[in-house]
C-alpha cells in the first residue's frame, strides 16, 4: 500500500500537474490572448501553483482554487468563460471570476462536472438571462455569489433549491422577478440570504423564515414586497445577526403581537418601511439589544424623543440613521462612549433646541454627521472641532447663528465637505478655510455673511463653491483662476460688483455657473472654454455687449439664462449647435433682428423665454420641431441627496469574500435643487421652478416685441406646452384654428396685437386653460359660450375688441349685428332726408378712419408703455395708459 502512494506520488502526480498546468495556459489564452502583464506569472516551465490566482492542495498538488483577477470593460471587451477548459481540474474547489465584465460561459453545462466546487463567486459581472439549470446542480456549493449581474426570470432561484449544503447565497442587485419560491425552505444550512434590489414582489412567506432557523443575515432590500409583517416572525431565529426589509411596500410591525426577542443583533435595517404605522414609535425590541453595530430606521414618521438609550447600550455602533421622521428633541448621553460611531443621521426631522455642546467631544470619531433640515438654534459648539476624522459635515437648513466657530476650521482637518446653507449665520468668511487641504465643497449658501470674497479661498482645490444669497460685496478675485478643477461656482444674489476677471476663462471644467443678481458690468468674457458647462444663469446684472460666440463649443448646456442684462445684437446662428439645450431665457435684453431659423434645431427645449426685447419679422413656421414638453426626455433636473452606503460587517459572514466589503462609504451629490431654480412668467405670475418639475415644465414667452405676420398655425403643433404667450406684439390675421390642439395649455395670452376675425369655437376644447386674454385686438362675432373653461374667463380677457359681442360682455350679439331696415318694405323717403342720411354716412366714414389712423400711429408709438403696464400686471398703470391715449398726452 504504502508502495502504490509512492507510485503516485512518483509518477502519477507529475502528469496530473503537467496536465492541469497546460490547462491553465489554454484557460488564460481564453480570456488573456494579449498576454496581459497581471497573468505574467502564467508561463510554461514554472509551478503553476506559484502563479498569481491559483492555489493547490499542498499534499497532491492539484489545483484547488481559481481566481481570474478583475478586469475592466476595456481590457477585456465581451467575453465568456469556456466551462469546458475547467474539466481537467477534478479537485478544484473554489472558482471566483468576479467584475471581470464576464458576459457568460460557453458549454455552460460542463459546469455540472464540477462535483467538488464549493465557492463559486460571479459577482459583479455582465451576465444576463436566467440563472444556468447547471448552476443548480453543483451540490457541493457552499457559498454562491451571483451579485450585481442581470439575471432574470421568476424561475432562475427555484433552480436553487437543490443546493442544500449551501450557506451563503447572494442575488443582491440583479433583475429577478415574482414571489420568492417556497423550495428555498429546504436550504437548512443556510446562513445568509442577499436578495436585495431585485424586483421580487408579493408577501414575504412566513414558511421560509421559519425552517431557516441557522440564518445569520438576511435581506430582501430593495424589491417590491407588499402587506403586513410583524416582525414576531423572528422571535425562533436565535442565532440571527442581522437583517434588511429597507425599500419595499411593506408595513412592519414590531410591538403586536408581544414576542420576546432571542437574538442579539448586530445589523438592522427597517428603513422606508411604515414601521409601526399607526403609533410611530420605535421599536421597543430594541432596549434589550446590546451588540448593535449598524441601525437604519430611516424614513418611517417615527415620533418622540431621541432614543439616547440605544447609544448607551450599544457602545459599538457605528451606524445610526434616523432620517426622515418626526423626532422633537435632540440628547446625547451625559457620558458617553461611543468612540466607535462613524455615521450619524436626524437630517429631515423636527428637532428643536440647541446642538450639544459635547457633541464632538463624546462622538470623537464621526465621519459622517448630518443634522439638516431641522429647527437647531443658536450657535455651532466650538466641540466640533475635536472631530478630527470628520469628513462630511450638514448642519444646513436650521436656526443656527452667530459666526462660524474657528474650532471648526482649526480641528476638523479631514473635511471633504462642508454645508451650512440656509442658516442664519453672520460675519465674514473665514480666511482660515484654505487651511482644509481635503476641503472639496463648500457651501455657505443663504447665510448672512459680508464682507469680500476671501481669496484665500480659492487657493483650496475646491470642486464646488456656494456662497450665494448672501450679502457679500466687492469683487470676485482673480486668484479664482487658481480652482484646479471647479465643478460648481454659484455667487449668486449677492453684491458683487465689477467686470468677470479674465482668469475666469481657466475654469475648464466649469459644469455649473451662477453669478446672478448682483451688480456685474462689461461684456461675458469671450474667453471662456466652457466644453463642460452645464448651467450658465447671469440674469439680472448688467452685462452688455453680445451672446459671446464661446458658448458655441458648450454641446452640454442644459440651461443658459441671461436675462435682464443689456445684450445687445441678433440671436446668433450658432445657438443651434447647442442641442441639449433645455432651457433659453434671455428677457429684458437689448436683442433685435429676427429669429433664426437654427433656433428650430433646439429640439430638446422646453422653455423660452425671449420677452421685452426688440426682435422683429415673422415666427418661424419651424418651431414645430421643438418639444416643449411633448416627451419628458431624461432626468437632467433631479438632483440626488446625501445618501452614502450601508454594507454588512465582516464578521456576518461565516466566509469573508461573500460579503465584498465592511463598514460605510459616504456618497455626496454637490448640486443643490436650487441651483436648477429658474424663473419664468405664466399666468400672470412669476414663478421659479426648480428640480424634477422642469421636466415637466414648458413654455414660451414672446411677448413686448414687434413681430408681424400671421401666428403660424404650426404652433398648434406644440401639443405639450403648458404656457403661451404672443402679447404686445403686432401679429395680424386670424387666430389659428390648430390652437384646439394645444391639448396641455394652461396660459394663453394673444393680447395687444392686430388679430381678427372670430375666436374659434374649438378653443373650448382645452380642457385645463385657466388663464386666457385677447384683449385689445380686432376680433370680431360671439364670444365662444361660458362653459367648461370658458365659464371661468371675464370680459377682462375680452377687453379692447370693440366688435366681439356675447358675454360675459355687458354686449348683446342680436343688438350687434342689426342693419338698416331693408327699404322694400317702407316708403320712399323724400330727396331731403336722401341728401341728409349720405352726408351723415361720408362724415361717419371720413371720422372713424381719420381716428383709425390716429388710434394706430398712438398703439405703435407708445407699445412699450403697454408692455410695462402689462407686465407689472396694475390695473392702475393700465387706467392711466387709457387716460393719456384720451387726451394726446406722451
Amino acid at each position: 500500500m504504502r508502495h502504490l502512494s509512492t507510485c503516485v506520488a512518483q509518477y502519477i502526480f507529475p502528469i496530473i500537474k503537467f496536465q492541469e498546468r497546460n490547462a491553465l495556459l489554454e484557460l488564460k489564452s481564453s480570456f488573456d490572448p494579449l498576454n496581459r502583464t497581471s497573468y505574467h506569472s502564467w508561463k510554461a516551465g514554472t509551478d503553476c501553483c506559484s502563479w498569481v490566482g491559483v492555489r493547490c492542495d499542498p499534499s497532491t498538488g492539484r489545483v484547488t482554487e481559481i481566481y481570474i483577477t478583475p478586469k475592466t470593460d476595456e481590457e477585456w471587451g465581451d467575453w465568456y468563460l469556456n466551462a469546458s477548459l475547467l474539466l481537467p481540474f477534478e479537485e478544484l474547489q473554489s472558482l471566483s471570476s468576479y467584475h471581470n465584465a464576464q458576459r457568460g460561459f460557453i458549454d455552460e453545462e460542463e459546469l455540472t462536472r464540477l462535483r467538488n466546487l464549493e465557492l463559486l463567486d460571479l459577482a459583479g459581472n455582465h451576465i444576463m438571462g436566467p440563472i444556468p439549470p447547471s448552476i443548480g446542480s453543483l451540490t457541493s456549493l457552499k457559498f454562491l455569489d451571483l451579485s450585481w449581474n442581470r439575471y432574470n426570470g421568476w424561475q432562475s432561484i427555484q433552480g436553487l433549491c437543490n443546493l442544500k449544503n449551501l450557506q451563503e447565497l447572494n442575488l443582491h442587485g440583479n433583475e429577478l422577478e415574482g414571489t420568492i419560491p417556497s423550495c428555498l425552505s429546504n436550504l437548512t444550512n443556510l446562513q445568509m440570504l442577499d436578495l436585495t434590489s431585485n424586483r421580487l414582489s408579493g408577501k414575504i412567506p412566513a414558511s421560509l423564515i421559519a425552517k431557516l432557523s441557522s440564518l445569520l443575515y438576511f435581506s430582501l432590500a430593495s424589491n417590491n414586497f407588499s402587506g403586513l409583517f410583524t416582525l414576531s416572525s423572528f422571535a425562533h431565529l436565535s442565532k440571527i445577526k442581522g437583517f434588511d426589509l429597507s425599500n419595499n411596500n411593506l408595513e412592519v410591525e414590531t410591538e403586536y403581537p408581544k414576542w420576546n426577542s432571542t437574538f442579539q443583533l448586530k445589523v438592522l435595517g427597517l428603513s422606508n418601511c411604515k414601521l409601526n404605522k399607526h403609533t410611530g414609535t420605535i421599536p421597543s425590541f430594541l432596549y434589550g439589544q446590546h451588540d448593535l453595530t449598524q441601525v437604519d430606521l430611516s424614513h418611517n414618521n417615527l415620533s418622540g424623543q431621541f432614543p439616547i438609550w440605544l447609544l448607551g447600550n450599544n457602545t459599538r455602533l457605528e451606524l445610526l440613521n434616523f432620517k426622515n421622521n418626526s423626532l422633537e428633541t435632540f440628547h446625547l448621553p451625559v457620558h458617553g462612549n461611543n468612540t466607535d460611531l462613524l455615521l450619524l443621521d436626524v437630517s429631515y426631522n423636527h428637532i428643536t433646541g440647541l446642538l450639544p455642546l459635547n457633541l464632538g467631544t463624546l462622538l470623537p470619531n464621526l465621519y459622517f454627521l448630518n443634522m439638516s433640515r431641522n429647527f437647531f438654534q443658536g450657535s455651532i459648539p466650538p466641540s466640533v472641532g475635536d472631530m478630527r476624522s470628520l469628513d462630511t459635515l450638514d448642519l444646513s437648513h436650521n436656526n443656527l447663528s452667530e459666526e462660524i466657530p474657528k474650532s471648526l476650521v482649526a480641528g476638523c482637518v479631514q473635511l471633504y465637505i462642508l454645508k451650512l446653507s440656509n442658516n442664519n449665520l453672520h460675519g465674514k468668511i473665514l480666511s482660515t478655510f484654505s487651511n482644509l487641504t481635503f476641503l472639496r465643497y463648500l457651501y455657505l449658501d443663504s447665510n448672512h455673511f459680508t464682507g469680500t470674497v476671501p481669496a484665500s479661498l480659492f487657493n483650496v482645490s475646491l470642486l464646488c463653491l456656494d456662497i450665494g444669497d448672501n450679502q457679500i460685496s466687492g469683487r470676485i478675485p482673480s486668484e479664482v483662476g487658481n480652482l484646479p478643477n471647479p465643478s460648481t461656482l454659484i455667487l449668486r444674489r449677492n453684491h458683487i460688483d465689477g467686470m468677470v476677471p479674465l482668469e475666469f476663462c481657466q475654469l475648464t471644467t466649469i459644469r455649473f455657473l451662477d453669478l446672478s443678481d448682483n451688480s456685474l458690468y462689461g461684456p461675458i468674457p469671450s474667453c471662456f472654454n466652457l466644453t463642460n458647462l452645464e448651467y450658465m444663469h447671469l440674469e439680472k446684472n448688467a452685462f452688455s455687449g453680445s451672446i459671446p460666440s464661446a458658448l458655441s463649443k458648450a454641446s452640454y448646456l442644459i440651461s443658459l439664462v441671461i436675462g435682464y442684462n443689456d445684450i445687445v445684437r441678433a440671436i446668433p446662428s450658432w445657438i443651434g449647435a447647442l442641442s441639449k439645450l433645455r432651457i433659453l431665457l434671455l428677457r429684458r435684453n437689448s436683442l433685435h433682428g429676427h429669429i433664426p431659423i437654427a433656433l428650430c434645431q433646439l429640439k430638446n427645449v422646453s422653455l423660452l423665454d425671449l420677452s421685452y426685447n426688440h426682435l422683429s419679422g415673422q415666427l418661424p413656421p419651424c418651431i414645430n420641431n421643438l418639444t416643449f414638453g411633448r416627451s419628458i426626455l431624461d432626468c437632467a433636473f433631479y438632483i440626488k441627496e446625501i445618501s452614502y452606503y450601508r454594507e454588512l460587517p465582516l464578521d456576518v459572514s461565516q466566509q469573508g469574500k461573500v460579503v465584498v466589503l465592511s463598514n460605510l462609504a459616504a456618497d455626496f451629490s454637490e448640486v443643490t435643487d436650487e441651483i436648477t431654480a429658474v424663473e419664468f412668467m405664466t399666468k400672470n405670475i412669476r414663478n421659479y421652478y426648480s428640480s424634477g418639475i422642469l421636466n415637466y415644465m414648458s413654455g414660451v414667452d414672446l411677448s413686448c416685441n414687434q413681430f408681424t405676420g400671421e401666428i403660424p398655425p404650426e404652433v398648434g403643433q406644440l401639443s405639450g406646452l403648458h404656457s403661451l404667450n404672443l402679447s404686445c406684439n403686432q401679429f395680424i390675421g386670424p387666430i389659428p384654428v390648430a390652437f384646439e390642439t394645444l391639448s396641455q395649455i394652461e396660459s394663453l395670452d394673444l393680447s395687444y396685437n392686430r388679430l381678427n376675425g372670430t375666436i374659434p369655437s374649438e378653443l373650448m376644447n382645452l380642457n385645463f386653460l385657466s388663464v386666457f386674454s385677447v384683449a385689445h385686438n380686432n376680433l370680431s362675432g360671439k364670444i365662444p359660450d361660458m362653459k367648461l373653461q370658458f365659464a371661468t374667463f371675464n370680459e377682462s380677457s375680452y377687453d379692447g375688441n370693440p366688435l366681439l359681442c356675447g358675454s360675459p360682455l355687458n354686449k348683446s350679439c342680436i343688438s350687434a349685428t342689426c342693419t338698416i331696415q331693408d327699404p322694400k318694405g317702407e316708403e320712399e323717403d323724400d330727396d331731403d332726408d336722401s341728401l341728409v342720411t349720405f352726408y351723415a354716412a361720408f362724415v361717419g366714414s371720413y371720422s372713424v378712419f381719420l381716428l383709425g389712423t390716429i388710434a394706430f400711429l398712438y398703439f405703435t408709438s407708445q407699445r412699450q408703455a403697454v408692455c410695462f403696464f402689462h407686465d407689472i400686471d396694475s390695473w392702475r398703470g393700465f387706467l392711466l395708459y387709457k387716460i393719456c391715449m384720451l387726451f394726446n398726452c406722451k
